[in-house]
């Protein structure tokens, strides 16, 4: 059976949500087994080191929202361009930007061989589509829509909030097993003594406390990387849906797949997940798979061409 637009949409909605809803229970809980700790195993102990993860990680969301997109498009080396210089892309993008209903984002390009594109905005009044001039040169016009109809959809998601909410857990996260490390490792807990049951307790709870500490990054980084994936997924699906011909895209996912030279100069690992498609060297492997910021583009066009 035939997976309709809405049908893929819809399933990669609710695969996102839930693993979003699970990577912030396991920050709030490991904030508030670090608050358990350091109140003695007091009652308001949990309560009191899930409302600090949650200030911190407020407090990170607001700086990563008011500086992130202009720091991605510096640090890729984006510049704007005008109508005149790009008309076809400024068509697409105006074009799509219609059909998606958000205000047309501005245009961007990398001058780099490479095929890639990418969305950035932290709302689709404050967005822009950035393209590599190989993309522009390669691609015809339904597949250059059919990646423009990619990116809008990143944009008309709010994928880009998605994703900052994910590294800014990933972040918190991070901190807070580093002071659980920090703390077993160097400090004491906040009130000593009690008898041979309470000392082996408190043995217990160490150790646990040490493993969460060391395997929650790459846990958290793990989520983070899965949450790529499937937004990469519904991009795709709801690209689709905009330009009502799927092969547009997976023929422009074709082109990129057999780019000999898919290496982006200015990408770079913490704006890598951004892209239509990695923009490092294509590796295979188990681990690769696990810890790629996007799925199988074989899956992808596989997944394009049977809807």
């Amino acid at each position: 059976m035939r997976k309709t637009f809405f049908d893929e949409i819809r399933s990669n909605k609710i695969r996102s949500a839930i693993i979003i809803v699970f990577f912030i229970a396991f920050v709030l809980v490991i904030g508030g087994f670090i608050g358990y700790y350091y109140s003695a195993g007091a009652p308001g102990g949990w309560i009191g080191g899930i409302v600090i993860s949650f200030l911190v990680a407020g407090l990170y969301l607001l700086i990563a929202y008011n500086s992130g997109s202009s720091m991605v498009l510096s640090a890729t080396g984006a510049k704007p361009v005008t109508k005149k210089e790009y008309p076809h892309l400024f068509h697409a993008v105006e074009g799509i930007a219609i059909a998606a209903g958000i205000p047309a984002p501005k245009a961007y390009v990398i001058k780099d061989t490479a095929l890639n594109a990418f969305a950035t905005g932290n709302s689709p009044k404050k967005s822009a589509i950035v393209v590599t001039t190989g993309l522009l040169d390669k691609l015809n016009r339904q597949e250059l829509e059919g990646v423009i109809a990619h990116e809008m959809s990143h944009i008309k998601n709010y994928d880009i909030r998605v994703m900052l909410l994910t590294t800014v857990l990933v972040g918190v996260l991070t901190l807070i097993s580093d002071i659980i490390l920090r703390t077993f490792l160097f400090g004491g807990r906040g009130n000593g003594g009690g008898g041979g049951d309470d000392n082996k307790a408190t043995i217990i709870f160490i150790v646990i406390g040490l493993v969460l500490a060391i395997l929650s990054p790459l846990i958290g980084q793990l989520i983070k990387l899965a949450v790529s994936r499937k937004r990469e997924y519904l991009a795709d699906a709801s690209g689709a849906m905009l330009t009502r011909y799927p092969p547009g895209l997976a023929n422009a996912l074709k082109k990129i797949k057999g780019d000999p030279d898919p290496l982006v100069d200015h990408a770079n690992k913490a704006t890598a997940h951004l892209f239509i498609s990695s923009p490092f060297k294509k590796r295979k492997g188990f681990m690769t798979k696990l810890f790629s910021t996007h799925p199988p583009i074989e899956e992808r066009i596989k997944r394009l061409e049977a809807m």
